[in-house]
């Protein structure tokens, strides 16, 4: 159970001042929402700013959801066997590129990039976990709050969390093993109930009102 979700951004901030401090003047490359990231068997990325999806294809087409890069998060193919592996912006992103050759010789820089994957390996085990859950609607708000968890922002009056990506229903679908028509059902539930809300722009906001609710366990 995911059982709060307020974002704790102080690790990633000092990983990231790290950053800046030790490849002052390295450019970084930006990606716009919906690119595919091109992925090289010898280089890593680290977010900097935004949200990378990372999936594999399934020979039957469909996707299969293995966890969000965050800022400071690093991905890339040494960190996979996954030969259908693939990195889509979720919302415009800022990388840094780094060659496992620099990554070998900085152990300040090795320490900070274990650290933030033991952070997404958590996150993937989060959610593999989500199919324990009988009910589909409890995996559907188990993973909302973990996204929220992982990458939410406060809202203005602090009543809420607003997710910064848009993901379509079939996206939600395909992580926790249902259908895009109950996904939807489900949602439009959770709007009924004041649980989340979506803005003119179709984002995710997780009321306070409605996930102080939920059962601990």
């Amino acid at each position: 159970m995911v059982s709060s979700f307020l974002p704790t951004p102080n690790p990633q901030i000092q990983f990231r001042q790290l950053l800046e401090d030790l490849y002052q003047g390295r450019s970084l490359v930006d990606f716009t929402g919906g690119q595919l990231i091109p992925l090289h068997s010898n280089d890593l990325w680290v977010v900097c700013r935004g949200v990378v999806s990372l999936s594999a294809i399934q020979t039957n087409g469909e996707e299969s959801l293995l966890g969000f890069a965050v800022p400071s998060m690093p991905f890339g193919l040494p960190l996979t066997r996954i030969e259908s592996y693939q990195a889509i912006a979720l919302s415009s992103v800022s990388l840094m590129r780094f060659s496992l050759t620099e990554v070998e010789k900085s152990p300040l820089l090795s320490r900070s990039l274990w650290h933030e994957l033991n952070r997404r390996l958590r996150q993937t085990e989060s959610i593999l976990a989500l199919v324990t859950h009988r009910r589909v609607k409890e995996r559907l708000e188990q993973l909302l709050l973990l996204l929220a968890q992982e990458m939410g922002q406060p809202t203005e009056d602090n009543q809420g969390i607003r997710l910064p990506i848009k993901l379509t229903h079939q996206n939600l679908a395909n992580t926790i093993g249902t259908t895009r028509v109950t996904v939807t059902r489900l949602m439009k539930e959770l709007r009924q109930d004041e649980w989340l809300t979506l803005d003119s722009q179709r984002y995710i906001t997780l009321q306070q009102t409605g996930y102080q609710t939920l059962p601990e366990g």
